[in-house]
């Protein structure tokens, strides 16, 4: 009998440790994925029932080797936490444009390829969920960092449409849309957030407990928060041109 694991991407660091600890703590047996090996290490010792595999998942063939370490371990993957992904902030034409690909094979193009590799098998057990993680950025568009707004609308809208398809199935799928969060993103993407609210943040540990919550209720969007659930329908009420003045970055 295979082992059912929860796989978590992007697993070593922000909101992708606190998956680990919180599914742990369910009981999860996890298999942790992520770039940097000796973080993911220290965090399978901390919730013990894990098991790392160090991989860079926007690299091509990346999901392959994925799935293929999978199988050689005898597991099979009940809940996929889609969570890897990074942001970069500056005007289009002078971001590196490599780096800019790379964020959106991993953003979308790795999250894409998982959701694809695991559904066959969930669909012949009926049963499994996956979560994708997305952002408040997925409702508008944002001048600045144009490519990760675009990047988290497509993870939106292709979450949405796998809810609906994989439903019939008794397959979860959600999309958990956070707001500012207290983690890394800021330092590494170098955005910096402007307005009155912008030095307001939630922590990570709620922000998980409220996607988990979700996907365990099969709710397609996930918004933590009253703020943020305010933001993700302003665009509903306001004409566009008035939506990207507001998100504008610089």
């Amino acid at each position: 009998m295979a082992k059912p694991v929860a796989l978590v991407t992007g697993a070593s660091a922000g909101l992708g440790v606190e998956f680990a600890r919180q599914l742990s703590a369910k009981g999860h047996r996890l298999v942790l994925v992520a770039r940097r090996k000796d973080r993911l290490e220290d965090l399978a010792r901390e919730v013990g029932n894990a098991r790392v595999v160090a991989l860079d998942l926007s690299e091509p063939g990346a999901t392959a080797k994925l799935m293929a370490n999978v199988a050689k371990a005898g597991e099979t993957i009940e809940l996929l936490i889609n969570n890897a992904g990074f942001g970069l902030a500056g005007r289009f034409v002078e971001l590196d444009a490599d780096r800019q690909r790379e964020m959106v094979d991993l953003n979308c193009g790795a999250l894409e390829e998982l959701s694809r590799a695991v559904l066959p098998g969930m669909i012949s057990r009926k049963s499994g969920g996956i979560l994708n993680v997305a952002s408040t950025a997925a409702f508008q568009p944002g001048p600045g960092m144009s490519v990760y707004f675009a990047t988290k609308a497509f993870v939106l809208s292709f979450s949405e449409a796998l809810h609906d398809e994989m439903k019939p199935h008794g397959i979860k799928v959600s999309c958990l849309c956070p707001g500012p969060t207290r983690t890394e993103f800021r330092e590494v993407s170098g955005f910096k957030p402007k307005g009155p609210g912008s030095k307001q943040s939630a922590d990570a540990a709620s922000v998980v407990q409220a996607g988990i919550k979700g996907l365990e209720s099969n709710q397609a969007i996930v918004v933590p928060g009253l703020a943020n659930k305010v933001i993700s329908q302003v665009n509903r009420f306001l004409p566009r041109a008035v939506m990207r003045r507001a998100a504008r970055m610089r």
